[in-house]
């Protein structure tokens, strides 16, 4: 991990604070690309990791804050998101929607508002860790601060 707080991690902080939210961001000692890897870093719960995916929804990016502990339902979110198809998507077009690298997508700090669905499990945790732009970086939140703070819509995507 670089001495220096990555640019990434810089904006999404700095997002974080003008939309009131009370976390700041950590640098972990080893990058966390998955659930499992930052769960283990942190200490808790594989299902109190907020997973940031974005998904293809008819060319538009969908940003889906799910439990680590779960698997999106492709079918049951482009139900929900009002789309045809939802596909994963690439490297390049998460780039372009969020200018985060995969691993490290936060739920704040795009350059545009991305739709979001909020995992309604998250609410069973107490504090949710999610990404803070950089596979090194995490902040600690809330499920209503998510929603909140991303302008999501809780639902089920599992």
């Amino acid at each position: 991990m670089p001495e220096k707080l990555p640019q990434n991690a810089v904006n999404v902080a700095a997002a974080l604070r003008s939309l009131g939210a009370a976390g700041e961001i950590v640098v972990l000692p080893e990058s966390a690309p998955t659930a499992a890897a930052a769960a283990a870093q942190l200490g808790c719960e594989v299902g109190a990791i907020a997973n940031s995916l974005i998904f293809d929804a008819d060319g538009e990016p969908l940003l889906v804050l799910t439990s680590g502990a779960h698997r999106v339902d492709t079918v049951l979110v482009a139900g929900t998101a009002g789309a045809t198809k939802v596909r994963r998507a690439t490297p390049e077009f998460v780039r372009a929607a969020t200018g985060q690298p995969i691993g490290g997508v936060a739920p704040v700090g795009h350059p545009a508002p991305v739709r979001t669905l909020v995992d309604t499990w998250l609410a069973k945790h107490e504090v949710v860790w999610a990404a803070g732009g950089h596979p090194h970086t995490v902040f600690p939140t809330t499920f209503d601060e998510l929603v909140r703070i991303t302008g999501g819509v809780p639902a089920e995507v599992a």
